[in-house]
């Protein structure tokens, strides 16, 4: 927990860089996602594992249930986030995602609300009672040929940005197109550590809602 803070307290900005295995496309099996989260320097200061099971990953994606676990270099998990199975229909706002984020494991750190909207996609990140803290609003279009994409961080009242989580694509490697990607959030230093650590829990849901499958038409 005290490397956490350390590690939050100093960034305004960190790195997720999503790991894939190249045979995995050749062989057309999957496997758990694995990402590095890294500091502004590039430097890995956490690792992260989804699991889920091959239902959910096959059948159910990307509305399924997942748990992901965050832990340093030393093999501790610090941050779990977890969502269970929902609807992802639009037309269903009763059904709008949610996922949980606690650090340390065991205790709540916050959580990550989709808000039903008919054009935008937009989040609230929420503190360990409930109560709204930020807002994420993204673009009109989330996939546009593989172009970055940018979610601004908002405050609560939607007028001033305060940060952003962008997607990078990293383009072509070896000559196989791959969807492997960066997400950069950036954040004022002095927000929570505990809402830093929900931010991460936001790219992975935005991860799985809107980009996990944006190769299927090649």
């Amino acid at each position: 927990t005290h490397h956490l803070i350390y590690f939050f307290k100093q960034l305004d900005r960190i790195i997720i860089h999503q790991q894939v295995d190249l045979l995995e496309g050749i062989l057309g099996t999957e496997t758990s996602s694995k990402y590095e989260i890294k500091n502004h320097l590039g430097q890995r200061v956490y690792f992260a594992v989804e699991e889920n099971d091959c239902f959910d990953r096959n059948l159910c994606s990307p509305i399924r249930a997942f748990t992901i676990r965050i832990a340093d270099n030393m093999g501790r998990e610090v941050i779990t986030v977890s969502r269970p199975l929902r609807c992802n229909s639009c037309w269903f706002p009763c059904f709008l995602q949610e996922l949980e984020v606690q650090s340390p494991p065991g205790t709540i750190a916050g959580y990550v609300v989709q808000n039903w909207d008919p054009f935008l996609p937009k989040f609230t990140i929420q503190n360990e009672s409930k109560e709204d803290v930020l807002k994420i609003i993204g673009p009109c279009a989330t996939c546009g040929c593989f172009e970055d994409v940018e979610f601004e961080v908002k405050a609560l009242n939607e007028m001033s940005t305060i940060g952003k989580i962008s997607k990078y694509w990293s383009g072509f490697v070896n000559n196989v197109f791959t969807n492997t990607a960066n997400f950069g959030i950036q954040v004022p230093v002095d927000l929570d550590v505990r809402i830093k650590a929900v931010m991460i829990g936001a790219c992975f849901l935005i991860d799985l809602m809107f980009f996990e499958h944006s190769l299927d038409a090649l």
